[in-house]
């Protein structure tokens, strides 16, 4: 059986719709704890499959969160060796900061549902099924692209949403992932960011009953071909 380690950040924010299609592909999934257990270069190296989760904290808060400078240094080691690695948010971040690129915040925080523009490589890629569906944003931080990164989509307010490099590595901002079910977690774990970000809860709980399940069979369709391409 192919082993998938997950790297949490936060409880919540698991694998979502991915575990039903992971188990179906023959992936066992065991969960890495960040900040809790230690990440050493052959943490990630030795997985046949790395999904990096995301998380409310910024990849370049390595003097407040020491254990980033391990998590990234492991990242790029995995990223170097061509291995399969997924990134969703912050592993998106992780991915292209590991790779060199800049990481800071946007010029306002994306949370809501909303769909991405597909560039035209983004809609000749396992994005396709994205096109005009609302997806889940949930973030404030914009990177650049790294050498080597195609970018596939973009948002007004985040020209980078999503980006591939060869057939081993993509990076999400937007959580295709999220278990529409599960959305009262997101909502009561990330209060204080909804509240300071004047996010109606309500509106986010009421866009997650229309889009939500939509999002979620989009979701496992380009993770399905995203699978097929990395391990082909």
């Amino acid at each position: 059986m192919r082993e998938c380690l997950a790297v949490r950040h936060v409880a919540f924010e698991d694998a979502g719709v991915l575990a039903d299609l992971l188990k179906e592909r023959g992936f066992g999934l065991r969960y890495l704890e960040a900040g809790v257990e230690k990440i050493e270069r052959e943490t990630l190296l030795d997985p046949d499959l790395v999904l990096l989760l995301g998380g409310p904290i910024g990849v370049y808060e390595e003097e407040i969160y020491p254990f980033l400078r391990e998590e990234i240094a492991a990242v790029r080691a995995r990223l170097d060796a061509k291995k399969p690695t997924l990134g969703v948010c912050l592993g998106a971040q992780l991915i292209a900061y590991a790779l060199g690129a800049d990481v800071k915040p946007g010029p306002e925080k994306e949370i809501g549902w909303a769909s991405v523009k597909l560039t035209a490589a983004g809609e000749k890629s396992v994005l396709a099924p994205l096109k005009g569906v609302p997806v889940l944003h949930w973030h404030g931080d914009n990177f650049t692209l790294a050498d080597g990164a195609v970018n596939l989509a973009s948002t007004p307010v985040c020209p980078h949403q999503a980006f591939q490099i060869g057939k081993h590595a993509l990076g999400l901002q937007f959580h295709i992932e999220m278990n529409p079910a599960k959305i009262e977690q997101w909502l009561i774990g990330h209060t204080v960011e909804l509240g300071k970000a004047k996010i109606d809860l309500r509106e986010v709980r009421r866009q997650t009953g229309e889009a939500g399940a939509r999002a979620a069979e989009a979701g496992r369709k380009v993770f399905s071909a995203w699978l097929g391409g990395a391990f082909s």
